[in-house]
């Protein structure tokens, strides 16, 4: 029967439908066929209608889908192949659709004849999109008729009614959207298929129906077919499957996932749960690269049914317990989430939920209530279990590696909008104060560390006995050169010599963070390369001199983590560290005159990242004397950090794990701070 349908189309003009042909579309010969394939008689029946419906569709030229006794059976093929998961006839069913999926590529106005929900297989009515006679296709902007059309008119058959004109969600009550069997149903199921060819095909072809260019197809896809809900379900669902005993760190370990390739099931049995995460994960980058890749309509309708089931749904209540196994696994599952997702839309989503959409400065007498997971979040990093704070900083620093402004905005950057941590100068004082600067400069050796005074006068360390007058200015000064290597020097001179160790290891020097730092830095400028942030600080004549400054939610609790770096475990000062880190990386010019410029004349009652050092020095001083041997001990435990020696326990270990931390974060932001001032 093909071979005689194709070789009469070769035989007539283009566009005239022949004899055979006309008989198969008047005497509903696919209307039988699909029955027959329904009933499964004779056996095996099903898999061969599958298959000549393909090939009918796909090797006949002239344009079917419009006539009423084609794309009926055509739905009852997709209503009762997507029923079944697991069937026999996936391969065929997915054959199919793939068809049907390019012939609607190729002309999308079919997709009110192939999407119609009704069920058609239990004889439910076809309601207007299905009965309505004569009806044009294409009115105030919506998809144009064919000729097509005009000739099945003609012949007595109906077409579906406008794109455009439908009302959102148009279904009859009899037949509610999540009930409904269409292609989009048919496509979803086999996505859930475990024979990996047969998903990765069927999401290909999903993705090939959705990325129709037109705004009333994608609309159309929106507002009368369950494609959002489907897909979101199935990602809560798979979700849902992950083991609440899987441990977190098995979670971190995972590497970004793909949706285009095959999991291999001995990498399954790698840990308990894999299998899962790997499910999840690879379903969740599909709709990431869904969101990416269709018409902004498509894109924005799945992005809110993920935030709304997903992230408000599951993951908020999750965030919120009180248990703190939960909360470990949780905020596990949430930092590989923000790993995986890359669409724009998709990110945006998630930063909302996240941290809100609020750009006014915090005030320290904020409610959490304005935003309780913001809140919660950030209280996490403070937790009283270390395991909890962690990890959670863990998932602001991958937060904050995104290419997103709003993060570090709500983060940080909205408090130091109007740098009220500057102390304002009287009239004549800031004269006066560049004068003697720049007369100390002229007499200041830069081996001596400007910072300590005698007020630590029996400690027996080197001091500087000329205190360093304060500047109101901001890291802008006349000699650049200079001033790099002031900032640099100021940074490497905070650890007393007793307490550093790096001088008797090689390639521990501060040159070994140089390079890691002008990486980062330019992958840094680059994501936020279109954020129009200025070049330079704002004046201080226009900011508000009245205004209280508030470091803001984050940094204080980082803050008052670096206050207690000499007393908290390794893992958790590395962690707090390199979140500062990632945070002096930004190239916005209020961020690094807060966290990088040691010369701040700070307002009272102010604090700077340096300053906070300070404090940590000045406590570290007067810890030295109360240890023995503290020199030996912390080479010792440097050794024992670097595998250089095998691990024993020693008294004050944490003070010394943290003293070795310290070094080398002074190290690091002088590398960051090098990089920042030097022409690439």
């Amino acid at each position: 029967m093909l071979d005689i349908l194709v070789y009469e189309e070769k035989q007539h003009p283009a566009g005239e439908t022949g004899p055979c042909l006309e008989y198969l579309l008047q005497h509903k010969i696919l209307e039988t066929l699909s029955t027959l394939g329904k009933a499964e008689y004779p056996p095996g029946m099903r898999q061969q209608v599958f298959l000549f419906f393909s090939r009918v569709l796909g090797q006949v030229q002239h344009p079917l889908l419009h006539y009423l006794n084609v794309h009926r059976p055509v739905q009852k093929l997709l209503q009762f192949g997507s029923n079944v998961l697991g069937s026999a006839t996936e391969k065929e069913e997915v054959q199919f659709a793939a068809v049907l999926c390019a012939k609607i590529k190729q002309d999308p106005a079919l997709l009110t004849y192939i999407l119609e929900g009704k069920n058609l297989l239990t004889g439910s009515p076809q309601g207007d999109a299905g009965s309505s006679q004569g009806e044009s296709l294409a009115t105030n902007g919506a998809l144009t008729a064919s000729p097509e059309q005009d000739r099945e008119r003609s012949m007595g058959d109906a077409p579906c009614a406008s794109l455009a004109g439908k009302p959102k969600n148009s279904v009859s009550s009899s037949s509610p959207l999540r009930k409904e069997n269409n292609l989009i149903t048919s496509l979803i199921n086999l996505c859930k298929s475990q024979k990996s060819r047969v998903a990765l095909k069927a999401q290909e072809n999903l993705l090939l129906l959705i990325s129709v260019a037109q705004q009333a197809a994608a609309t159309y896809l929106v507002q009368n077919s369950a494609l959002c809900g489907l897909v979101t379900d199935h990602l809560c669902d798979l979700y849902n499957a992950v083991p609440t005993s899987a441990d977190p760190a098995d979670i971190l370990s995972l590497e970004r996932v793909s949706w285009r390739l095959q999991n291999n099931s001995a990498d399954e049995a790698a840990f308990p749960g894999k299998g899962s995460l790997d499910a999840f994960f690879s379903w969740l980058d599909y709709c990431d690269h869904l969101v990416r890749e269709t018409h902004p309509v498509v894109a924005d309708a799945v992005t809110e049914a993920i935030g709304e089931k997903l992230f408000q749904g599951i993951l908020q209540p999750q965030l919120l317990q009180m248990s703190e196994l939960g909360i470990l696994t949780s905020t596990a599952m949430l930092t590989a989430m923000v790993r995986q997702i890359s669409a724009p839309a998709l990110l945006r989503e998630l930063v909302t939920f996240l941290l809100g959409t609020e750009r006014q400065p915090e005030a320290l007498t904020d409610s959490p209530q304005q935003h309780l997971l913001r809140s919660q979040l950030i209280e996490h990093c403070n937790h009283l279990s270390d395991e909890i704070s962690l990890a959670t900083l863990r998932l602001f620093e991958e937060l904050l590696r995104k290419p997103h402004e709003h993060i570090v905005y709500s983060l940080v950057l909205r408090n130091l909008e109007e740098r009220s941590y500057i102390l304002r100068s009287q009239p004549g004082q800031e004269e006066r104060s560049t004068h003697e600067q720049e007369h100390y400069e002229d007499t200041l050796e830069l081996e001596e560390d400007p910072y300590f005074t005698d007020e630590f006068p029996d400690t027996g360390f080197r001091t500087c006995k000329k205190p360093m007058p304060s500047s109101p200015r901001g890291p802008a000064r006349p000699n650049e050169k200079t001033d790099v290597n002031e900032i640099v020097l100021s940074f490497l001179g905070l650890v007393p010599d007793e307490a550093k160790t790096s001088s008797y290891l090689e390639e521990a020097g501060y040159d070994t963070y140089v390079h890691d730092a002008l990486r980062l830095f330019q992958e840094c400028s680059a994501n936020i390369a279109s954020w129009n942030w200025p070049q330079t600080p704002k004046p201080l004549e226009p900011c508000d001199p009245q205004a209280a400054f508030y470091e803001g939610h984050f940094l204080k609790v980082l803050f008052d983590r670096m206050t207690r770096i000499l007393d908290q475990p390794y893992g958790l000062n590395l962690q707090m560290t390199s979140v500062l880190s990632r945070l002096a990386l930004f190239p916005h010019p209020h961020l690094h005159e807060y966290l990088l410029d040691p010369y701040l004349n700070l307002a009272p009652g102010c604090r700077t990242l340096f300053s906070v050092l300070i404090r940590v020095i000045g406590d570290l001083m007067q810890r030295i004397q109360r240890v023995s041997q503290f020199p030996a001990k912390l080479l010792l435990v440097r050794r024992q950090l670097m595998g250089l020696v095998p691990e024993e326990q020693i008294d004050h270990m944490t003070l010394f794990q943290g003293v070795v931390v310290l070094e080398e974060f002074c190290k690091e932001l002088a590398a960051i701070a090098f990089v920042k001032f030097t022409p690439v």
